[in-house]
């Protein structure tokens, strides 16, 4: 990949994050918190992805992937760690707990709505 299609890959991602984080607020409107935790978690992964790419010039392919990659740059990175525990209690609590597991709990909610937070995090530290 050339430096201009790895940008508009990362520009993909963070733009695909934003809306399906987007539908992820519009499933929790609608009341349906089990799909809206899905969408959020997605939405952490691409943005997560778009900062992975960014940083590195490789887009992990797998969320395991995603995972190594993050705690590595967090290695490099110190400024990354803010991302690290709220990456984790997506994939944790949205994806497989109340996803999967359908256990959602009272704080499901607001970290779907914070995602918007932790997409705009992950958007900051790409551009650095």
């Amino acid at each position: 990949m050339t430096t201009t299609s790895i940008q508009d890959r990362v520009d993909e991602l963070f733009a695909d994050a934003r809306d399906t984080q987007a539908q992820a607020i519009d499933c929790l409107d609608r009341g349906d918190v089990r799909d809206a935790a899905e969408k959020a978690w997605c939405a952490t992964k691409r943005a997560t992805d778009g900062l992975i790419l960014a940083r590195t010039g490789e887009e992990p392919v797998t969320t395991a992937r995603t995972t190594d990659e993050l705690d590595a740059l967090v290695d490099r990175e110190p400024a990354a760690e803010s991302l690290l525990g709220r990456y984790f209690s997506r994939l944790g609590q949205l994806h497989g707990a109340c996803f999967y597991d359908k256990r959602c709990n009272p704080q499901t909610k607001r970290r779907i709505r914070e995602t918007n937070q932790y997409i705009s995090d992950a958007e900051v530290l790409a551009a650095q």
